[in-house]
């Protein structure tokens, strides 16, 4: 029999889905000046970077989708399949349920048992104990792990928490646990004051998670019987406005998601400060529709798209790709201005 809590993790895909829709994250917001001579080939590009400590050699990477039910534990198996032959890092959806139900566990060991050595992350809510956030990183055997901020979502959901005094707990998990700690938001963005006070916690590396993508207001919303909180489905800063914040917050580690589905709109956030950057919903759709071989080809043409880009811009690695020009239109130039945001 399925549980209460493995039916909400089908609903969730299912809705993911059934929502998902061109990017609105901002990335339209921005141009790169092109370059006429760019004087590089697309031989010479270096797209390596790191996450959390760990070398990746493809700046972007699988996000937190699912896990918790026989269906997902199939999509999971998937995705560590997927990861495995592109060379991708993974970060698994919220395994807090597989802590309350021990059926639900191996829907996240799938991955792991799929990829043996590829980086995987897991992922807890920020309510977790400690405890019970190390024994996530045991069960899955990450790498790292995200513990994720959904407050938003969470007031939206029907059978979600009513009580977030989180920054203590969140303060014993990121010196409790084995791995290193990426707290990210998912998908309502991260405003430079928070960014600071996560900051302050010890967090190393956030993850800004904006709007514009998989919508969980939409989504919880849908799954009330009035369906009557449609007016936050809009909360959040984007997830260009999140990224332009975050360059604000010295010293800390930024990756982007949220909305981000091309190899233009990965190189804009790189540009924008990301050091890496995860996408869900565009691997979620393919995969769904078109099979594991169509997504790996989908992503390795992203790998390449990639590097066409920084061909075109004439420039060979991630640091140099942040020197080229942009500009900007002129929403995103009132709301850096209104923010007191300076750019280069």
């Amino acid at each position: 029999m399925i549980n209460r809590q493995s039916h909400r993790k089908d609903e969730h895909v299912s809705l993911a889905k059934k929502f998902h829709q061109p990017s609105q994250a901002g990335f339209a917001d921005l141009k790169f000046i092109p370059n006429g001579l760019p004087e590089q080939a697309v031989a010479n590009i270096d797209l390596k970077t790191s996450l959390a400590g760990h070398s990746l050699s493809v700046p972007f990477y699988i996000e937190a989708m699912t896990g918790g039910s026989p269906y997902t534990q199939k999509l999971n198996q998937q995705l560590g399949q997927i990861a495995k032959e592109t060379g991708l890092a993974l970060a698994l959806g919220s395994a807090s349920v597989a802590l309350k139900d021990p059926d639900s566990a191996a829907s996240f060991t799938v991955a792991r048992e799929t990829n043996p050595t590829g980086m995987i992350m897991g992922n807890v809510g920020a309510g977790v104990t400690p405890a019970a956030a190390q024994a996530v990183v045991d069960l899955v055997q990450a790498d790292a792990l995200e513990v994720h901020l959904n407050v938003v979502q969470e007031l939206v959901m029907p059978e979600g928490d009513r009580d977030f005094h989180w920054a203590t707990n969140l303060q014993n998990i990121i010196n409790h646990v084995s791995v290193p700690v990426i707290v990210k938001e998912v998908g309502f963005g991260l405003d430079q004051d928070t960014i600071r006070k996560l900051h302050q916690l010890g967090a190393t590396t956030v993850n800004v998670g904006g709007l514009g993508g998989t919508n969980f207001a939409q989504i919880e919303n849908f799954r009330r019987k009035r369906k009557e909180m449609a007016y936050l489905e809009d909360w959040g800063l984007t997830t260009v406005q999140s990224l332009y914040e975050a360059q604000q917050v010295p010293n800390i580690q930024v990756v982007a998601a949220g909305g981000i589905t091309n190899p233009l709109e990965i190189a804009k956030a790189l540009y924008l400060g990301a050091d890496a950057v995860g996408i869900a919903s565009e691997i979620l759709t393919n995969l769904i529709d078109n099979g594991v071989a169509d997504t790996i080809q989908m992503i390795q043409d992203w790998i390449y798209g990639l590097k066409s880009i920084m061909t075109a811009l004439g420039v060979r690695n991630i640091a140099e790709l942040r020197n080229r020009p942009v500009v900007l239109n002129p929403t995103l130039e009132s709301y850096l201005r209104q923010r007191d945001i300076h750019t280069n």
